[in-house]
């Protein structure tokens, strides 16, 4: 269905946005009655528990950023652990170096994102992260990962993260620091699997397909679990930035059909590739949850 669009200002980017969406209305900061009256369906009782600030992110926002109903699949694989460190800046690799889960291979998580009503208005979104440790903490391999996951405290950093609206990328890129662009993401969604296809943005072919089997055995842990990131601002220093999510359902497999990444010659494939990776780890599937993105801050 075709939705009409307006063009505002993001400091200096010209970005078409839904006319009379949340985001062409509220500018981040919707009132939870709205969304309740729009979508009666949603629980919005994790929300009601959260503030919002006004926030100077290059230009002014709220934060957190609500996301209050998405699905996504994620695969953790095996990667060349040389490589991972060589694609991490200094100052950050200083800081936060990757989990080594076997010698000579790191970890590397890849997820596919549909937020079907947030904010930003609907988009879809692919990630590409390294896992690393804490920082200021040891990277003591295998033991740091089983220590993140028992305080539902991970830590990464995003390599790429294309995705498919203009408002999602420059938002992305001026207001958290994120390796973000614009490219036709598709979600398409069968009775047994939940698939994303990301076009190459220069050659109009798909570049990358990422699927995931609809599991059926849901987990009870409803636990808050806290994704932070570190990067680099356009002044060059490091910031930390981070998302809570909360999920309403989840679950997860360590079989290896479970999941399906199919690459290409595409650009992103190519990078991937590059990567070389191997065993995978985990797969999750959760098709339903609801999260909030704080805005960076100074390291």
């Amino acid at each position: 269905m075709k939705t009409d669009s307006t063009i505002i200002d993001i400091v200096g980017f010209k970005v078409p946005i839904v006319k009379g969406g949340l985001y062409d209305r509220f500018r981040s900061n919707p009132p939870l009655s709205v969304i309740a009256a729009h979508a009666p369906d949603i629980d919005l009782s994790w929300f009601e528990k959260l503030t919002k600030k006004k926030v100077d992110i290059g230009f002014e926002s709220y934060s957190p950023n609500f996301y209050y109903k998405n699905s996504s699949i994620t695969a953790i694989f095996t990667a060349d652990l040389s490589r991972l460190q060589e694609l991490i800046p200094p100052a950050i690799l200083a800081q936060v170096s990757p989990i080594s889960l076997f010698p000579k291979r790191g970890l590397i998580a890849i997820t596919a994102y549909r937020y079907h009503y947030c904010d930003n208005d609907a988009y879809n979104e692919f990630s590409l992260s390294i896992v690393t440790k804490k920082p200021k903490s040891s990277n003591c391999g295998i033991l740091s990962l089983m220590k993140q996951s028992s305080l539902k405290q991970f830590w990464g950093y995003v390599l790429k993260l294309p995705v498919n609206t203009e408002l999602a990328r420059v938002r992305g890129v001026v207001g958290y620091n994120l390796p973000k662009w614009l490219t036709p993401i598709n979600h398409i969604e069968t009775n047994d699997l939940l698939k994303f296809e990301l076009i190459d943005s220069e050659t109009g072919k798909v570049d990358i397909t990422f699927e995931g089997i609809k599991l059926t055995k849901f987990s009870n842990d409803k636990e808050i679990s806290r994704y932070n990131f570190i990067n680099l601002n356009q002044q060059n220093r490091l910031t930390h930035g981070y998302t809570d999510s909360r999920p309403i359902k989840k679950a997860s497999s360590f079989k290896n059909k479970s999941v399906n990444l199919i690459l290409t010659d595409g650009s992103l494939s190519t990078f991937i590739e590059s990567l070389k990776l191997g065993r995978m780890i985990k797969y999750e599937y959760v098709p339903e949850f609801q999260c909030a993105l704080y805005a960076p801050q100074l390291l």
